[in-house]
């Protein structure tokens, strides 16, 4: 038999701006919240490495490298359109689209569901 599902409301809308994030405990679990290209993305805050809290980590555009046509590195660039999340513990970093270690597809977080409306934000856990 499933889990019941339930939709909780979070908070208002203004509370998690472009590029932020907001952390909340709903009952026992803890749940990060963030917007990105004008999207919302939800996560339960427990990295898949060694269950760090991860949606208090640090908020980065990817990390590229530069590399010339004959194959030599030209250095470190930022990939502005994929931002990654990064784990405090251990520095393990997910896509905030898609939840995913971008070297361990794997490794991913736990999504949750979130919508958002005109009296705010919710999620169903």
């Amino acid at each position: 038999m499933p889990a019941a599902t339930q939709k909780a409301y979070v908070c208002a809308s203004d509370r998690v701006p472009e590029g932020g994030r907001l952390v909340v405990d709903i009952g026992d679990a803890t749940i990060g919240i963030f917007r990105f290209e004008g999207n919302l993305y939800a996560y339960h805050n427990i990295c898949a490495h060694q269950g760090g809290p991860v949606c208090q980590g640090t908020l980065i555009p990817r990390v590229t490298e530069k590399i010339d046509a004959g194959g030599e590195s030209q250095g470190f660039d930022f990939d502005r359109s994929s931002l990654h999340i990064v784990c405090p513990w251990h520095g393990f970093e997910y896509d905030i689209k898609t939840g995913e270690h971008p070297g361990r597809r794997a490794a991913r977080l736990i999504r949750v569901p979130v919508e958002e409306n005109h009296d705010g934000i919710y999620v169903t856990l």
